[in-house]
């Protein structure tokens, strides 16, 4: 792989992080952010599948049925109200 292509998926992994940060459900710097959060983000729900390349440190796809986000692209701090512990080794 080139250098210039390298560049160019980081340039564009950064252009999608950006566009994607604006449609987060809950934003860790929000003074209203619930403490409890923090133990209930995407990172760790079951239903979270993260992606690979540029993407693989800060973001997946929900799989959860239950949840409103379904289908989406979702942060790894983010969260919604049906998440459910995961395993991870």
């Amino acid at each position: 792989m080139s250098t210039k292509h390298l560049r160019d998926d980081d340039r564009h992994g950064q252009h999608c992080h950006d566009r994607w940060m604006k449609s987060r459900n809950r934003r860790t710097e929000d003074p209203a952010y619930q403490d409890d959060w923090y133990e209930t983000q995407c990172g760790t729900c079951r239903y979270f599948v993260p992606l690979m390349g540029v993407f693989i440190d800060d973001w997946g796809a929900c799989t959860n049925p239950d949840s409103e986000f379904d289908r989406r692209v979702m942060f790894e701090h983010d969260g919604c109200d049906a998440f459910e512990q995961g395993t991870w080794d």
